[in-house]
C-alpha cells in the first residue's frame, strides 16, 4: 500500500464535510504511529475493501518470497515482520471479515514454507497461536460467512 503525501491528504480532507471530517480525525487521534497511513487507509481505501486485501496480500507474497531461508532464525524474523505488518493493516480496517481474510491468508503462506514450519517449534507455535485467533474471530462473523472460512480454515491445520 502506497501512502498518499500530505497535499493529496489535505485535497481529499477538503472534500469531507464536517461531520465526516471529525470522525476521521478522531479515529486518526487513537494512533501515535504510522497516523498517514492510517489517514491514507480512510481516505482512499475503505471505499474498496476487496482491493485494500489484494494490495496486502501482495505485500505478504513480497515479503514472503524475499524471505531468507537459510536458517530459521532468518525465518523467524521475517515472518514476524510479516505479521506485525499485517495486523497493522487490519488495524486500519477494523472490519472482521478482513482480518479473517488476512489471518487464513498469513497462515496459508506460512504453511507453505519452505524448510516447513513443523521443523521449528517456535513458527509451529506462532501458527497455532494464529489458527485459535482465527477460530474465536469468527464466532462474530455472519453464519454464511462462519461456514465458508471454517471451511478454509479446516483445510489449512496440519
Amino acid at each position: 500500500m502506497d501512502t498518499a503525501n500530505v497535499n493529496q491528504l489535505k485535497t481529499e480532507l477538503n472534500t469531507l464535510d464536517r461531520t465526516e471530517l471529525i470522525e476521521v480525525v478522531l479515529r486518526l487521534s487513537k494512533f501515535k504511529k504510522e497516523n498517514k497511513e492510517l489517514l491514507t487507509y480512510l481516505l482512499f481505501e475503505s471505499k474498496n475493501e476487496e482491493d485494500y486485501i489484494y494490495e496486502i496480500k501482495k505485500e505478504i507474497d513480497l515479503l514472503f518470497k524475499g524471505m531468507n531461508t537459510s536458517s530459521f532464525f532468518y525465518m523467524k524474523k521475517t515472518i514476524r515482520k510479516t505479521l506485525k505488518i499485517t495486523k497493522t493493516y487490519i488495524r486500519y480496517s477494523n472490519i472482521k471479515e478482513t482480518e479473517v481474510e488476512l489471518l487464513l491468508y498469513f497462515c496459508r503462506k506460512l504453511r507453505s514454507v519452505q524448510p516447513s514450519i513443523t521443523k521449528n517449534q517456535q513458527l509451529l507455535n506462532l501458527f497455532y497461536r494464529e489458527i485459535k485467533l482465527i477460530e474465536r474471530k469468527l464466532t462474530t462473523l455472519h453464519q454464511d460467512l462462519q461456514f465458508d472460512y471454517k471451511t478454509r480454515l479446516e483445510n489449512l491445520k496440519l
